[in-house]
């Protein structure tokens, strides 16, 4: 919403008309007051939803990774072991 931002003369004409008698508006007067009626309202924040859900999903992929991070490495302690085992008994 801008500070700049008024009725028009012919909005407020259609209010005054809702006021008196709100059965005698068209759909399109209608229309017309609510539209005003919204670019007049302050602006929304946007939700904090999403860069909390972006958060989590980074949160989520970083546990994975570390998770197939710390698979790799007992795979290759394992492979080391055998390896030294082999050398041992020969």
């Amino acid at each position: 919403m801008a500070k700049s931002e008024k009725t028009s003369a012919a909005v407020a004409k259609i209010a005054s008309k809702a006021m008196k008698d709100p059965s005698s508006l068209s759909a399109k007067e209608i229309k017309s007051l609510a539209a005003s009626a919204l670019t007049q309202v302050e602006d929304k924040p946007k939700k904090k939803a999403v860069k909390k859900k972006a958060a989590k999903k980074k949160a989520v992929t970083k546990k994975a990774a570390a998770k197939k991070a710390a698979k790799k490495k007992a795979v290759k302690k394992k492979v080391a072991k055998k390896k030294a085992t082999k050398k041992k008994s020969k």
